[in-house]
């Protein structure tokens, strides 16, 4: 069996003195399955995934990347970490309302230093598999919730992430482009990649190889 990916030992967060969010918490992604997480709203569910891709810092324990520990790291080391190997897809989509919707599709790439010209005929193919290229030139204030949650789903698969972290990627979409991103989790999970998607929406957990119940 190969060895994990990624790997979390132990954690614990808080965002008060009082009460853990996340309590000793321990599990092992491996290349190639995407896993659902699930759970009732306020279990930290999210506040998981921000620890697992080095957005938050645990109060204990460690997270571990191909068998590295990586929460320690300092905040650039953890942003250029971040950057090169994980894709992150928010909630809120979190698309910069200024720039047009291929700009925030090339952020990341862009970010670590990649070529524009070389990315962005890439952009514009998973534009147009997610069905949007039509608004590529638009604003994200020009693009329905389902529209944003799909381009920010462009902007993590773009420098094809070695982890890819989902926040409810079907929250907002109908049940065919609902279809179109399960099958693109599945796809980054074939080329290699951890896939970690937090949802509340049976169809994806049914369709995810394995399942944690926080």
């Amino acid at each position: 069996m190969t060895a994990p990916r990624l790997e979390a030992a132990g954690l614990t967060f808080r965002y008060d003195a009082a009460t853990p969010l996340v309590e000793e918490w321990s599990a092992s992604f491996r290349a190639g399955e995407v896993v659902g997480v699930t759970g009732p709203s306020g279990r930290g569910k999210s506040t998981l995934l921000y620890l697992l891709g080095l957005m938050l810092k645990p109060r204990a324990g460690e997270v571990r990347l191909d068998g590295v520990p990586v929460h320690g790291l300092t905040d650039g080391a953890r942003a250029h970490l971040r950057a090169h190997n994980f894709g992150f897809v928010f909630q809120d989509a979190a698309l910069d309302q200024s720039r047009t919707v291929l700009d925030n599709v090339l952020e990341t790439v862009l970010y670590r230093g990649g070529d524009r010209k070389a990315s962005t005929g890439r952009a514009e193919e998973l534009l147009e598999q997610f069905g949007v290229s039509l608004r590529a030139n638009a604003k994200p204030g020009q693009v329905s919730g389902g529209q944003a949650q799909r381009i920010a789903m462009c902007r993590a698969l773009l420098g094809d992430p070695q982890v890819l972290l989902a926040d409810e990627p079907t929250g907002n979409l109908d049940p065919e482009s609902s279809d179109v991103v399960v099958n693109a989790l599945h796809q980054q999970a074939a080329r290699g990649a951890a896939v970690i998607v937090v949802t509340h929406d049976p169809a994806l957990v049914a369709r995810c190889d394995r399942r944690i119940e926080l």
